[in-house]
Protein backbone atom coordinates (compact mmCIF):
# COMPACT_ATOMS: atom_id res chain seq x y z
CA UNK A 1 0.00 0.00 0.00
CA UNK A 2 1.03 3.82 -0.63
CA UNK A 3 1.33 6.17 2.21
CA UNK A 4 -1.11 8.52 1.77
CA UNK A 5 -0.03 10.24 4.57
CA UNK A 6 3.86 12.23 5.13
CA UNK A 7 5.20 12.79 8.63
CA UNK A 8 7.99 14.58 8.35
CA UNK A 9 10.11 15.55 11.70
CA UNK A 10 12.20 18.88 10.57
CA UNK A 11 14.79 20.67 12.29
CA UNK A 12 18.75 21.71 13.37
CA UNK A 13 19.84 19.02 16.21
CA UNK A 14 22.91 21.84 16.53
CA UNK A 15 20.13 24.63 17.08
CA UNK A 16 18.87 23.23 20.56
CA UNK A 17 14.75 22.56 20.58
CA UNK A 18 15.20 23.58 16.93
CA UNK A 19 15.81 19.55 17.00
CA UNK A 20 11.99 18.89 18.52
CA UNK A 21 10.97 17.67 15.17
CA UNK A 22 14.12 15.48 14.48
CA UNK A 23 13.40 14.04 18.00
CA UNK A 24 9.81 13.54 17.44
CA UNK A 25 10.45 11.67 13.98
CA UNK A 26 12.84 9.78 15.92
CA UNK A 27 10.55 8.15 18.35
CA UNK A 28 7.61 7.94 16.09
CA UNK A 29 9.88 5.54 13.82
CA UNK A 30 9.26 3.52 17.45
CA UNK A 31 5.57 3.14 17.30
CA UNK A 32 3.34 1.41 15.38
CA UNK A 33 1.42 3.29 12.99
CA UNK A 34 -0.82 2.26 10.16
CA UNK A 35 0.98 1.19 6.90
CA UNK A 36 -0.66 4.41 4.81
CA UNK A 37 1.60 6.42 7.18
CA UNK A 38 5.36 7.24 6.50
CA UNK A 39 7.85 9.20 9.11
CA UNK A 40 10.69 10.78 7.79
CA UNK A 41 13.54 12.62 9.51
CA UNK A 42 13.91 15.45 7.03
CA UNK A 43 16.46 17.16 9.44
CA UNK A 44 17.23 20.28 7.51
CA UNK A 45 16.66 18.98 3.80
CA UNK A 46 13.88 21.38 2.52
CA UNK A 47 14.67 20.19 -0.99
CA UNK A 48 14.31 16.72 -0.38
CA UNK A 49 10.86 17.24 1.99
CA UNK A 50 9.91 19.47 -1.24
CA UNK A 51 10.70 16.64 -4.18
CA UNK A 52 9.00 14.14 -1.60
CA UNK A 53 5.73 16.33 -1.36
CA UNK A 54 5.93 17.22 -4.97
CA UNK A 55 6.00 13.45 -6.34
CA UNK A 56 4.40 12.00 -2.96
CA UNK A 57 0.81 12.37 -3.76
CA UNK A 58 0.10 12.60 -0.42
CA UNK A 59 -3.26 13.50 1.05
CA UNK A 60 -1.86 14.76 4.49
CA UNK A 61 1.25 15.92 5.76
CA UNK A 62 1.82 16.30 8.95
CA UNK A 63 4.98 18.64 9.57
CA UNK A 64 6.82 18.44 12.81
CA UNK A 65 8.80 21.64 13.95
CA UNK A 66 9.77 23.85 16.68
CA UNK A 67 8.00 27.23 16.12
CA UNK A 68 8.16 30.40 17.84
CA UNK A 69 4.30 32.00 18.48
CA UNK A 70 4.90 33.66 21.72
CA UNK A 71 3.65 30.88 23.99
CA UNK A 72 5.47 29.41 27.17
CA UNK A 73 8.16 26.87 25.89
CA UNK A 74 6.95 23.67 25.90
CA UNK A 75 3.60 24.63 24.39
CA UNK A 76 2.30 22.28 21.51
CA UNK A 77 -0.06 23.18 18.55
CA UNK A 78 -1.81 22.48 15.70
CA UNK A 79 -2.15 24.35 12.67
CA UNK A 80 -3.20 24.22 9.35
CA UNK A 81 -0.60 25.68 6.48
CA UNK A 82 -2.31 27.72 3.68
CA UNK A 83 -0.66 25.50 0.72
CA UNK A 84 -1.52 28.46 -1.55
CA UNK A 85 -0.28 31.07 -0.26
CA UNK A 86 2.42 32.91 -2.17
CA UNK A 87 2.79 29.87 -4.62
CA UNK A 88 3.40 32.67 -7.11
CA UNK A 89 6.63 34.12 -5.82
CA UNK A 90 9.93 32.31 -6.43
CA UNK A 91 11.40 30.74 -3.37
CA UNK A 92 14.87 31.55 -1.77
CA UNK A 93 16.36 28.13 -2.83
CA UNK A 94 18.90 26.70 0.37
CA UNK A 95 19.31 23.10 -0.10
CA UNK A 96 19.89 23.07 3.75
CA UNK A 97 17.13 25.65 4.40
CA UNK A 98 13.45 24.21 6.41
CA UNK A 99 11.27 26.88 6.38
CA UNK A 100 7.79 25.19 5.76
CA UNK A 101 6.89 28.22 3.84
CA UNK A 102 9.88 28.55 1.41
CA UNK A 103 9.38 24.33 1.49
CA UNK A 104 6.11 24.96 0.10
CA UNK A 105 6.23 27.69 -2.21
CA UNK A 106 9.05 25.05 -3.76
CA UNK A 107 6.29 22.50 -4.20
CA UNK A 108 3.89 24.87 -6.32
CA UNK A 109 6.90 25.86 -8.22
CA UNK A 110 7.26 22.88 -9.18
CA UNK A 111 3.91 22.87 -10.10
CA UNK A 112 2.50 20.20 -7.71
CA UNK A 113 -0.10 20.30 -4.94
CA UNK A 114 1.08 19.13 -1.48
CA UNK A 115 -2.66 18.24 -0.04
CA UNK A 116 -3.36 19.69 3.06
CA UNK A 117 -0.85 20.12 5.92
CA UNK A 118 -0.93 20.50 9.10
CA UNK A 119 2.16 21.75 11.39
CA UNK A 120 2.71 20.41 14.91
CA UNK A 121 4.49 22.81 16.13
CA UNK A 122 6.32 23.37 19.69
CA UNK A 123 7.27 26.60 21.66
CA UNK A 124 10.97 26.82 21.77
CA UNK A 125 12.97 27.72 24.66
CA UNK A 126 16.83 27.94 23.10
CA UNK A 127 17.70 28.06 19.94
CA UNK A 128 21.42 28.67 20.28
CA UNK A 129 24.05 26.57 19.25
CA UNK A 130 24.31 23.36 20.99
CA UNK A 131 22.90 19.80 20.68
CA UNK A 132 20.03 18.49 22.93
CA UNK A 133 16.49 20.03 23.81
CA UNK A 134 15.86 22.13 26.63
CA UNK A 135 13.92 20.54 29.80
CA UNK A 136 10.59 22.30 28.45
CA UNK A 137 10.70 21.07 24.84
CA UNK A 138 12.02 17.75 26.16
CA UNK A 139 9.02 17.21 28.34
CA UNK A 140 6.60 17.88 25.32
CA UNK A 141 7.61 15.63 23.11
CA UNK A 142 5.27 13.10 24.48
CA UNK A 143 2.54 15.65 23.77
CA UNK A 144 3.43 15.61 20.58
CA UNK A 145 4.07 12.42 19.41
CA UNK A 146 0.34 12.14 20.87
CA UNK A 147 -0.84 14.72 18.98
CA UNK A 148 0.51 13.41 15.70
CA UNK A 149 -1.17 9.97 16.44
CA UNK A 150 -4.67 11.48 16.86
CA UNK A 151 -4.14 13.22 13.74
CA UNK A 152 -3.25 10.00 11.50
CA UNK A 153 -6.57 8.32 14.01
CA UNK A 154 -8.80 11.38 12.99
CA UNK A 155 -7.51 10.93 9.31
CA UNK A 156 -8.03 7.29 9.07
CA UNK A 157 -11.61 7.53 10.31
CA UNK A 158 -12.06 10.19 7.83
CA UNK A 159 -10.88 8.25 5.00
CA UNK A 160 -12.89 5.12 6.23
CA UNK A 161 -16.29 7.57 6.28
CA UNK A 162 -16.12 8.43 2.42
CA UNK A 163 -15.27 5.09 1.37
CA UNK A 164 -19.06 3.74 -0.02
CA UNK A 165 -20.27 0.44 1.16
CA UNK A 166 -21.30 -2.35 -1.33
CA UNK A 167 -25.21 -1.06 -0.53
CA UNK A 168 -24.16 2.37 -2.03
CA UNK A 169 -24.45 1.09 -5.36
CA UNK A 170 -27.89 0.94 -6.97
CA UNK A 171 -28.22 -2.66 -9.01
CA UNK A 172 -25.42 -4.46 -6.96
Amino acid sequence: MRPTVLVAGVGNVFLGDDGFGVEVARRLSEVDIPEWARVVDYGIRGMHLAYDLAGGGYELTILVDATSRGEPPGTVYVIELDTAAGADVAPILDAHGMQPDVVLRLVATLGEDPGRVLLVGCEPDRLDQHMGLSPAVERAVPAAISTVLDLLAEHGRGAREETPCASAFPGK
